[in-house]
């Protein structure tokens, strides 16, 4: 890899170890994938919950954070992604006093680097926008593919240790979509069936996301009867990352790198198109039927809500009670919470027996060991993305509308 006179001299340790350790893992990543250089990223995302570090990593944080502070602190914004723990409400979740202390580690070690604990998987939606064009360092899979897709930004999966060295080195290896060339879709998709909730629009990220099933696959889809917004956007993002690894999309006319069909594949002739109709979604719903079965959790989450879906839950649920034999979860960013707070959705939320968290996502949170904790198996959402995922980790999901959810909720049983 070719590389400047400055990050030669990161190499060699003139800046002190953190950037040594993070230029040499950028080489080793760079040259795994044959980049030619590094290049200049605006913003850094770490995706780096307790659960997935473990303590090693932590402690690998915390023996940066003791690093003279010239040497330690990011040089460019570094944000973070959806802790595995909310402070204010952990006991309540029945997470361990161990699983909290791990966390605020982590936390400090974070602030010592000078990470902004931003704490969320929407900060498109909250923090700062990335434009057209922005190279950035990008971790959670949702964002990066909000980023490429929606709004023309570039960046690659980066794994945690990736992230980190892009705001330790204010740099990225220069692969995959930091080229155009990695940008020029690859496949055809034709919708053929109206998408009327949110769940709706996670379903087709999902039937996208398994039908293409490749990360460097760039998947054009056309047929929509209207321009989704950015919830919409959000959750069929997430879900065709989810489902399929895809990294990036376009929608002609809608998104910028694709002003037509023909200009998504790049003046290429477009491959035959795949059709998806309702038949397609109803197949989809039906392996995560349960009508009737015990609600045990019903959770909003993966991604976070934005402050519109905090509402439509506030809503659904004021005046209502859950039942006693189900819990209601709904996970948010810290600004998006603070603004519940003090518009009074939190408190709609919480007097009809729900919680509000902040900062997590669900499945970062220790959801296996909550499971156990809470005697949870039955798994209620309208995420395509957290069905997709939840399995994995002991229960049985069940992917619903936000208003069949919320039914689901009161009556303790699934309502479909």
């Amino acid at each position: 890899m070719k590389l400047n006179d400055e990050e030669e001299a990161m190499l060699a340790g003139e800046f002190g170890p953190a950037r040594q350790w993070a230029i040499k893992h950028q080489i080793a990543v760079g040259s795994f994938f044959d980049a030619e250089d590094l290049v200049p990223v605006g913003q850094a995302h770490i995706m780096a919950d307790t659960e997935a570090t473990g303590t090693t990593g932590v402690e690998f944080l915390e023996t940066l954070a003791r690093l003279p502070e010239d040497q330690r602190r990011v040089r460019i914004p570094t944000i973070t992604d959806p802790r595995g723990v909310d402070f204010a409400a952990y006991k309540r979740l029945k997470q361990t006093e161990d699983m909290a202390d791990r966390e605020a580690r982590a936390v400090r070690a974070f602030e010592a680097l000078s990470v902004m604990m931003t704490n969320t998987c929407i900060n498109y939606q909250t923090i700062l926008p990335p434009v057209c064009g922005e190279h950035l360092a990008f971790g959670d899979t949702g964002v990066v593919i909000y980023s490429n897709g929606v709004l023309g930004a570039r960046s690659n999966f980066e794994g945690g240790p990736s992230a980190l060295s892009a705001g330790l080195t204010g740099r990225t290896p220069r692969y995959g979509y930091h080229l155009d060339s990695k940008r020029r879709g690859t496949r055809h998709f034709v919708v053929e069936s109206s998408l009327s909730s949110l769940n709706d629009w996670g379903v087709l990220g999902g039937l996208v996301g398994k039908a293409t099933n490749s990360y460097w696959e760039v998947p054009v889809i056309s047929g929509l009867d209207r321009v989704p917004n950015s919830d919409e956007m959000k959750h069929f993002g997430a879900a065709l990352a989810s489902f399929g690894s895809v990294a990036m999309f376009h929608i002609p006319g809608v998104t910028p790198e694709a002003p037509s069909l023909n200009e998504a594949f790049h003046g290429q002739i477009p491959p035959e198109s795949v059709k998806f109709d309702a038949d397609d979604f109803k197949r989809f719903y039906a392996q995560y039927e349960a009508r009737g079965e015990k609600a045990d959790v019903v959770v909003f989450a993966a991604p976070q809500l934005s402050l519109l879906e905090v509402e439509q839950v506030a809503k659904l649920i004021a005046g209502r009670n859950i039942h006693d034999q189900t819990s209601l979860i709904v996970t948010t960013s810290p600004e998006i919470k603070f603004a519940a707070d003090r518009m009074g959705l939190t408190d709609k939320i919480e007097r009809s027996g729900g919680m509000v968290l902040s900062g997590v996502c669900f499945y970062q949170s220790y959801a296996r060991e909550m499971a156990e904790a809470n005697g949870w198996s039955r798994l209620i959402t309208n995420s395509a993305k957290l069905v997709n995922i939840i399995g994995g980790y002991g229960y049985r999901p069940t992917l619903l509308s936000m208003e069949n959810c919320i039914e689901s909720a009161v009556s303790g049983r699934i309502m479909q």
